[in-house]
């Protein structure tokens, strides 16, 4: 009995623990009729969320291309819109209405940081027309205008750092045309026709590489001689600048004294005219009077011959002074003394009372 007691564990007592195998077997047994419905219930969860990642979303200004199996397949406009999801279909949504910017001559920092400006001279640098040297920074603005052009017909068509075609066209375009001009007009009155001619010939390249891009304007940063003779070429611009001031200085004082000369002669003219009128007329009327008088003349001779001299002796008369004496008493009398020379009038000589 003693050994019964110290043969049996205390452990014995404890109720008998399932065995694991039979444990799986019977959990095997009870879900051996709900495994087919379970696999098919699991794919069509797994085929419904991979149909809603072919769920996407075309912002205003942006457009889509749709790939299917690396092919252009269709264009996506702006709204909802759904593609047959990955592997099948992708799609590639850029924005086709942002303004972009391309800088050729030099770079610049975050957001055009004016301290984190860079020069590049193997770009900047150019032969002019007179075979000198000019740096020229330029920023080129364009945007998309062709998506698919843009994605499949040239690779990277920006420049960007794994492609330069853009960037190619520009510099060759900007070189064309300052290799056109001599240099004076590129720093002076040239700079308009540099943009101009620029973005024509760099659209004329990019219709021609059929990148999809519509150059928007060309507009030059820097214009200005090498640095080395930068002093000697600002000397001659002044110059220039001087002449050009001095020349509109002329032009100015020739437009303000020409209408002033055209002005006096016109006036000398009309005063010409009118004493011409004037003289005319006084003319016909003295050669009238003259040939009134003759005409009565030629009635009566002696009476008009008396009547002229009356006339003419009462205006001469009328001009001096004078002392009538008869020729009866002259002889009788002292000679007049001048008393009206002492009151300031004109002397009476003795002659002229002996004839008067």
């Amino acid at each position: 009995m003693a050994f019964d007691i110290l043969s049996k564990s205390p452990w014995d007592s404890r109720p008998s623990s399932p065995n694991v195998e039979e444990f799986l077997k019977s959990l095997q047994n009870k879900l051996k009729g709900f495994k087919l419905w379970n696999g098919w219930l699991i794919a069509v969860v797994i085929v419904a969320i991979w149909g809603f990642t072919g769920i996407y979303t075309v912002e205003t200004g942006e457009l889509g291309v749709v790939r299917r199996f690396g092919k252009l397949s269709s264009i996506a406009q702006p709204g909802f819109q759904y593609r047959i999801p990955w592997p099948v279909d992708q799609v590639d949504v850029l924005k086709v209405e942002q303004l972009r910017s391309l800088e050729l001559g030099f770079r610049s920092g975050p957001e055009g940081a004016a301290q984190f400006r860079r020069a590049v001279p193997m770009e900047s640098l150019m032969i002019t027309g007179d075979e000198n040297l000019v740096n020229i920074e330029v920023v080129v603005q364009y945007r998309i205008s062709d998506l698919p052009a843009y994605l499949f017909n040239v690779w990277d068509p920006q420049g960007g750092p794994d492609g330069r075609t853009l960037r190619d066209a520009a510099e060759t375009a900007l070189r064309g045309v300052v290799g056109s001009m001599i240099i004076d007009d590129i720093l002076t009155v040239g700079r308009a026709r540099v943009q101009d001619e620029t973005k024509i010939h760099l659209q004329q390249l990019n219709d021609q590489y059929e990148t999809g891009l519509l150059i928007t304007t060309v507009k030059l940063q820097a214009v200005e001689p090498p640095r080395q003779v930068q002093a000697a070429f600002k000397d001659v611009v002044s110059a220039k600048e001087d002449r050009e001031r001095i020349i509109n200085e002329a032009k100015a004082y020739a437009e303000d004294l020409l209408p002033k000369a055209r002005g006096e002669a016109q006036q000398m003219l009309r005063a010409a005219e009118a004493y011409k009128e004037t003289r005319v007329k006084v003319a016909e009327g003295d050669s009238a009077r003259f040939l009134s008088m003759l005409k009565e003349y030629r009635l009566a001779k002696q009476v008009t011959r008396q009547r002229l001299y009356l006339e003419t002796m009462a205006e001469v008369l009328s001009k001096v002074n004078k002392v009538i004496i008869s020729s009866e008493v002259g002889g009788k009398t002292l000679p007049l003394l001048p008393l009206t020379g002492l009151a300031g009038g004109a002397p009476v000589r003795a002659s002229e009372q002996g004839a008067q």
